[in-house]
């Protein structure tokens, strides 16, 4: 039996590398495809075998023991339970296996935007600006330069894996693993693309044009599918999205597709009506304020609130009333209010019935 290390020419201390290195030169030169001779076949399976066994770390350890290193035939060999092996299981993954497609699917990617409350009513549109992979103009997505293409790995002969032989209690075991020079893609590339250095995409600015709905809340997450990254080689991309985020409004507040609002009344104008306009998000609205109004009274305008994220009615507007009492009184006016309480003979302050009732928490807030 040949001695492995003089089959690969390298010295018994040989790096890995070295002995990688002296397989491949050695494969090149007899390979059937180059060298198509019987005498330089039966080398090639010597070179190859010996490179399964130099190449894993366990197998070289073994063969430096005075093992036989996996050697061809005898007993357990090729036609025993080895072949039974391959039979059932394909050679340990070697047959049937397919080599990677270096065509992948892109990344998603994530784009915060912030939005007014306005748009939370009406939607809108936004042309974003997103920084991502596109795909390389110059190759196309092939990862090669122009006018040349990949070649079959003269390794794995395009398998995209090479086989190595283990030997068990019941025989020779067929392994399969991915081929170190093309990293199991079968072929190689002599010559990259210099644009994108042979990956098929490269990074970008690019405008994402985008329909945000009506609805939309903080913390909201839209997808757009095929608008992430370009994936390796020109693979289909992945998917964008957009994360909401809603800034506040000094006017108006949120409350499921309701609006909120709160409308200052004066003392007055409490005690004896008033009409008010206010200019809410879609234009002015007229509100009657009626005679006694108290603190903590909502005025609902049908139909001014929100459109819901899947369609329907919209919300309401609801604006709560908060009366004001004034703080600062001449001694004319204050002579006048304390007429008006003598005439009125208001009783004295004392706690009222507490209930919960539906617009507590807008009640809550006018307290606040």
């Amino acid at each position: 039996m040949a001695d492995h290390y003089e089959v690969l020419g390298v010295s018994r201390d040989a790096t890995p590398d070295e002995i990688k290195k002296a397989y491949r030169r050695l494969a090149r030169e007899l390979h059937p495809d180059v060298n198509p001779g019987e005498e330089a076949s039966e080398r090639f399976k010597l070179v190859t075998h010996a490179y399964d066994v130099l190449s894993d770390p366990e197998q070289r350890q073994r063969y430096d023991m005075g093992g036989d290193g996996g050697a061809f035939g005898g007993a357990g060999g090729f036609g025993g339970f080895g072949d039974i092996f391959e039979t059932f299981f394909g050679g340990g993954g070697g047959r049937g296996s397919r080599p990677r497609d270096r065509r992948e699917r892109g990344q998603d990617a994530l784009v915060r935007v912030t939005l007014d409350l306005a748009d939370v009513v009406f939607g809108a549109h936004r042309d974003i600006e997103v920084d991502t992979a596109v795909l390389c103009e110059s190759c196309q997505g092939s990862c090669c330069q122009p006018g040349t293409q990949p070649v079959t790995c003269d390794i794995c002969h395009g398998a995209g894996n090479v086989q190595r032989t283990v030997r068990s209690l019941l025989g020779n075991v067929v392994t399969s693993q991915p081929c170190t020079t093309c990293q199991g893609y079968g072929t190689t590339i002599p010559y990259p693309c210099t644009t994108c250095a042979g990956q098929g995409r490269v990074r970008a600015r690019r405008t994402v044009s985008v329909d945000i709905p009506a609805g939309v809340e903080t913390g909201l997450r839209l997808q757009m599918p095929g608008s992430g990254e370009v994936g390796p080689a020109g693979g289909p991309n992945g998917d964008l999205y957009l994360e909401v985020t809603v800034a506040p409004n000094e006017a108006f507040s949120r409350e499921g597709d309701d609006l909120l609002a709160t409308l200052e009344v004066s003392m007055p104008d409490a005690i004896l009506g008033a009409s008010a306009t206010i200019t809410s998000l879609d234009g002015d609205v007229d509100l009657d304020v009626k005679a006694g109004a108290q603190s903590g009274d909502v005025l609902t305008v049908k139909g001014r609130g929100i459109t819901p994220l899947r369609g329907g009615q919209r919300g309401d507007l609801r604006v709560g009333i908060q009366v004001v009492t004034p703080t600062r009184l001449d001694g004319k006016e204050r002579a006048l209010i304390e007429e008006f309480a003598k005439r009125t003979k208001a009783p004295a302050p004392r706690l009222a019935e507490f209930h919960q009732g539906l617009f507590a928490k807008l009640r809550d807030r006018f307290r606040g």
